[in-house]
């Protein structure tokens, strides 16, 4: 048995020398660097555009920092591995001091803002995020610096269901791939038979259903075989113990809904209103990950969360007196990787190509004897 337990949180490489032999060595990127930025900027408007046309999201300002106190930044996994950047701003010769955090997802924040913006049933906010992960291993598709596409949509009760989070999600992909075939409407080399276009379609399938499929391996292990067969997928229940003891992967208890009981298309108990989108990236041969979303916790599924997750004492802060006392809207939301949809439809092999960031010395030496051209 291979070891699942080390394998919950995050999604990374962890050794250079694996990525070396991952890094393709036979790559040549099929725009310079110059088409590559036009590329990206029409990549990016064309989402934003239909992202809030198909979802009915207007654009809003979001913060790069945020007071300790709120309780809004986002934990990630969990399991205290993955830390934000704290900092202390002593205004007014610490009078009126502020603790602050820079965020590492807006996840809470944008739930909050739904009630802030007056945003009622049916309407939703998109924003241009840009948050540190300091805890990240540097990789060819992880980064300290990350930007996405955060959204946030009001719902009704009724709407907290599967069969609701699968007709947002084929929005979100009706998005993605067209903007697949718009910017290979403006730079044609993109499309070749060297590298398979995106499906049509996404695939849903429950995590415990590929655990079924593949019972001894590791999260990341059993992605990279289900993309192989289904090249775009849709993981639903991510953060609830499956049958083999261990989460498909941890995810943070108070924002996402991963304990709610639900049921199989063919009747199974199931667990989870939420879940990632995953594609086969012919480039690097390899899962890419292009959004995490779901379902929000209602007041029951966060008491229930957190106590699963031993974080109960989190019930005193703001955002989950919030949620507790029905204060802010009932929502569904998610972040789609911008960075990491530039790398996936523009054919690159490494996150430095589309994202100006730090990489270490060593990571930067390898892209460049294998012709990948880093942002400096």
């Amino acid at each position: 048995m291979l070891d699942k337990k080390a394998d919950l949180a995050g999604p990374g490489i962890g050794d250079y020398a694996e990525l070396e032999k991952i890094l393709p060595n036979d790559y040549h990127s099929l725009l310079s660097p110059k088409e590559t930025q036009i590329a990206t900027y029409a990549i990016k408007d064309y989402i934003e555009q239909n992202l809030g046309k198909e979802l009915n999201l207007i654009r809003v300002t979001v913060p790069l920092i945020v007071d300790v106190s709120s309780g809004v930044n986002d934990y990630l996994d969990r399991d205290g591995s993955r830390t934000p950047i704290r900092f202390h701003i002593s205004n007014d010769h610490n009078k009126n001091l502020v603790e602050a955090e820079v965020v590492q997802a807006a996840t809470k924040w944008k739930r909050m803002a739904l009630k802030q913006f007056g945003m009622q049933v049916g309407e939703g906010l998109l924003t241009d995020m840009r948050a540190v992960r300091k805890d990240y291993f540097l990789d060819h598709d992880h980064s300290a610096y990350v930007d996405q596409w955060d959204w946030e949509l009001a719902i009704t009760k009724d709407q907290r269901n599967v069969t609701f989070l699968k007709q947002v999600v084929r929005k979100i992909w009706k998005v993605l791939k067209g903007a697949e075939v718009h910017v290979q409407h403006l730079f044609p080399q993109l499309k070749t038979d060297k590298y398979a276009d995106l499906p049509d379609e996404l695939t849903f399938l429950h995590a415990e259903e590929i655990l079924d499929r593949y019972p001894d391996l590791p999260r990341k292990q059993r992605e990279t075989r289900i993309v192989q067969e289904y090249p775009a997928v849709f993981i639903i229940g991510i953060g609830w113990v499956l049958q083999d003891g261990y989460p498909h992967e941890m995810r943070a208890a108070d924002y996402d809904d991963w304990a709610t009981e639900t049921t199989s298309e063919d009747g199974r108990p199931m667990h989870g209103l939420n879940g990632d989108i995953l594609v086969w990236n012919p480039v690097t041969k390899r899962r890419h990950e292009l959004t995490s979303m779901g379902i929000r916790v209602t007041a029951e599924s966060l008491k229930k969360q957190l106590e699963i997750s031993g974080q109960s004492d989190f019930l005193k802060l703001p955002y989950h007196q919030a949620i507790l006392n029905s204060e802010i809207p009932l929502s569904i939301g998610g972040g789609i990787g911008q960075s990491r949809t530039f790398m996936l439809l523009l054919k690159k092999a490494h996150l430095g190509e589309v994202s100006a960031t730090v990489w270490p010395r060593v990571l930067k030496d390898m892209c460049t004897k294998k012709g990948i051209h880093v942002i400096e």
